[in-house]
């Protein structure tokens, strides 16, 4: 079992049903997935950029990525339906805690000048979405191997019903926020 969801199911579960007031483990919010997503707006010119970001996707999260295609074209951007466009990771169970500690504990804290991330992330449902700026802040991608730094949106999908659940659920899982 992953640090991680030891550490959920014996200090998270305990403390957010004493302060939300749940009658039924059942009712504690918890993790459902984590959705790595890397848009290539590159891939429209060079094709190559999707079988390279695939790979660093891969490398990061344990799990091979899926292709994704753009759904219409747009004449402005030189896209036409059906072109592949970003590659997308869906993790769940052991993976998404093994992902999601190796997240918080190693990946977030090296990014440069890092003072928490910002708890305006979430979406009105308890799910939050963040940003990353540079795919070579985890330690699986090899720096000399990268022909571009790339950026990333990982989004938390939660089974909180608020965004104050949402935000307990992260803040006593170890998510670093912004005071």
């Amino acid at each position: 079992m992953p640090r991680l969801q030891d550490h959920y199911k014996a200090e998270v579960v305990p403390k957010l049903k004493t302060k939300f007031g749940y009658r039924n483990v059942m009712q504690v919010p918890r993790l459902s997935k984590v959705i790595v997503n890397m848009g290539l707006g590159d891939a429209i010119e060079n094709i190559k950029v999707i079988d390279s970001a695939a790979e660093e996707i891969g490398v990061i999260t344990g799990q091979r990525p899926v292709v994704t295609k753009a759904r219409k074209s747009i004449a402005n951007f030189k896209l036409r339906a059906g072109v592949p466009i970003g590659v997308m990771v869906t993790l769940r169970r052991e993976r998404m805690y093994h992902f999601l500690d190796k997240l918080m504990a190693i990946a977030l804290p090296r990014v440069r000048d890092f003072k928490g991330v910002t708890p305006k992330g979430f979406d009105g449902r308890g799910n939050y979405t963040l940003g990353v700026k540079e795919q070579i802040i985890f330690p699986e991608v090899n720096y000399d191997k990268i022909d571009k730094i790339r950026g990333m949106n990982i989004t938390i999908v939660t089974t909180a019903r608020t965004d104050e659940e949402g935000l307990e659920l992260l803040k006593l899982m170890g998510m670093p926020f912004r005071a």
